[in-house]
């Protein structure tokens, strides 16, 4: 029975020298993030600006991470030097822990993620991670289409919190959001025509040569963000 959880950590870095160290960090810090014991598989994502732009973000980057179990993930975040580093550069952090639910497709040639043997049936929080490698010939359709697909997006109120996450900026792209429930998930999956119209899209005009969709239930959530903790009922209470 996999006990794996999946852990997504936050910085946003106010200063010029904070974010030139961040952004170096997207090439210098894998030697150390390759030793991590326990660790199944992670990604150093940069961001875009609010609201699916594809412009880089240049003061918020995330770590997403897959763990053993959440001793593997607690032992990292309370010890490991590098995340002190990261936590202690950063004008603001936030780590979310996720059990994964279910995921379909591959994220660099393989699913990382395996459903999670103890999600809670009385929790009724989401979190979804959408991933997608887009076909060069196609990113200038993309991005004139995609962004306006989004726009229900933002009137959910269902919606807790969303960001677009990726690896290398305009082709490796991901998006990140947390629900209240899955009803409200499912409202804009399934009944805005311009997400649908989206996906048909994507179907038809076969953008992605590699995609993934994967779904978490997040139980623990500490740090800020914003100003706040999105999650406050989720806070660990030492």
């Amino acid at each position: 029975m996999s006990q794996q959880i999946t852990t997504l950590s936050f910085f946003r870095f106010d200063t010029f020298f904070s974010r030139l160290w961040a952004f170096g960090m997207m090439q210098f810090a894998h030697k150390r993030l390759q030793q991590i014991s326990g660790q199944q598989f992670y990604r150093l994502l940069g961001s875009g600006k609010d609201r699916f732009n594809p412009l880089p973000d240049w003061g918020v980057y995330a770590l997403l991470q897959v763990w053993d179990n959440e001793a593997k993930a607690n032992a990292f975040f309370e010890s490991n030097l590098l995340f002190q580093e990261y936590r202690g550069r950063s004008n603001e952090n936030w780590v979310l822990y996720m059990k994964p639910l279910m995921s379909r497709g591959k994220w660099g040639g393989a699913n990382p993620f395996e459903r999670n043997a103890t999600v809670d049936s009385n929790n009724p929080y989401l979190a979804v991670i959408t991933r997608a490698t887009i076909k060069t010939r196609l990113l200038a359709k993309f991005w004139r289409y995609v962004p306006h697909s989004q726009e229900q997006l933002w009137k959910n109120p269902g919606l807790i919190y969303t960001k677009g996450i990726g690896e290398f900026p305009i082709k490796q792209m991901a998006t990140f959001s947390i629900w209240k429930d899955k009803k409200a998930l499912d409202t804009f999956a399934y009944q805005s025509k311009a997400h649908a119209k989206a996906i048909g899209m994507t179907r038809d005009l076969d953008w992605y040569s590699e995609e993934l969709f994967s779904r978490f239930q997040p139980y623990k959530s500490e740090g800020t963000w914003q100003g706040g903790n999105p999650l406050p009922d989720f806070t660990r209470l030492e």
